[in-house]
């Protein structure tokens, strides 16, 4: 767990407790399967970010954890299905369960925990809470869909981008940021003003994991790098790169290639690098990054909002 967490150490420790619970089943595969997600780690970034806005306003851990434990099994679901439809063996250096158990199993797991998730949200009286996450869920297969079918689509523009990754990742950080302030009771302008902290760190977020699949050392990163650019998804540093450098036409016959070499990748990254794609890429991580802090400083000086801008700062410099 990040150091900018240690405040929610124990907090964030029931919710893992709970998550651990909540994907137990009669069936001893469901439960297996789902364990070894949960296993796997990650950042628990969207429970964090749930427990960090609900401190901003009576905190009430109990009313949280459901919330949070929620807002993680709706990402889990995300990874396993995403981990299908991208053939991915590995991810945070395990096997995923797509790898151990197959396509068809990956399927209904994901199925599974998003059901789990549901379960936990009709928990809540407060129906903002449901209506986001419905609104959210939504748009995040929307995303997932638009990634799909513009897959090897070398004429994206940013605005297509930015479309994509919205609704891909900022909608549930930008929904954990809003909804755990919900759930502990605080006013409208409160939650919608993290709302918008959270879309902008996500947003940033979202285009650092990006500029990191072409940057980062494989085993700091738990997947393999370049992975985007071998299934013919087009992020930001690759839309810069298409419109500035003087290569871009041997960029574009590497990208549309079915099958590309390892040796491909490493010149397609290169390319990418060398007209500016990752500095401007990182330049553009910033402004939301700077967008993020001038949301916070309209929040109440609580000691929770030093830790959001550590978050933000920790954002456009993270390796990992």
């Amino acid at each position: 767990m990040f150091d900018f967490f240690s405040e929610i150490k124990y907090e964030i420790s029931v919710v893992e407790d709970e998550l651990k619970k909540a994907v137990r089943s009669s069936d001893p595969l469901l439960t297996e399967t789902a364990t070894h997600l949960i296993s796997a780690g990650g950042k628990r970034l969207r429970p964090a970010f749930c427990l960090l806005g609900g401190k901003f306003y009576n905190f009430d851990l109990d009313k949280l954890v459901p919330l949070a434990v929620a807002l993680e099994l709706i990402h889990m679901a995300t990874l396993v299905h995403d981990d299908v439809v991208d053939s991915s063996l590995t991810r945070r250096g395990m096997p995923t369960v797509k790898a151990q158990w197959g396509n068809r199993i990956s399927t209904h797991i994901g199925d599974y925990l998003l059901g789990k998730s549901l379960i936990l949200i009709s928990l809540y009286d407060e129906p903002l809470i449901p209506r986001v996450l419905a609104n959210t869920s939504v748009k995040m297969s929307e995303g997932e869909i638009l990634q799909i079918t513009t897959t090897h689509d070398t004429n994206q523009n940013i605005k297509d981008y930015f479309y994509r990754i919205n609704r891909k990742t900022a909608l549930l950080i930008s929904a954990s940021c809003q909804l755990g302030a919900v759930a502990c009771g605080a006013p409208r302008y409160l939650h919608q003003s993290l709302r918008r902290f959270g879309h902008h760190i996500g947003m940033a977020f979202q285009i650092t994991d990006d500029i990191l699949d072409m940057t980062a050392e494989q085993i700091k990163l738990g997947k393999p790098v370049g992975g985007d650019l071998k299934q013919g998804i087009i992020t930001l540093p690759t839309i810069y790169a298409l419109r500035k450098s003087s290569a871009r036409d041997r960029l574009r016959e590497i990208i549309n290639k079915t099958d590309k070499s390892e040796q491909e990748i490493s010149e397609a990254i290169d390319l990418i690098t060398q007209c500016g794609g990752i500095t401007y890429s990182a330049a553009i991580a910033g402004q939301y990054i700077a967008k993020a802090k001038k949301e916070l400083a309209r929040l109440p000086e609580v000691p929770v909002k030093k830790t959001m801008q550590t978050i933000a700062d920790f954002i456009g410099i993270r390796k990992f």
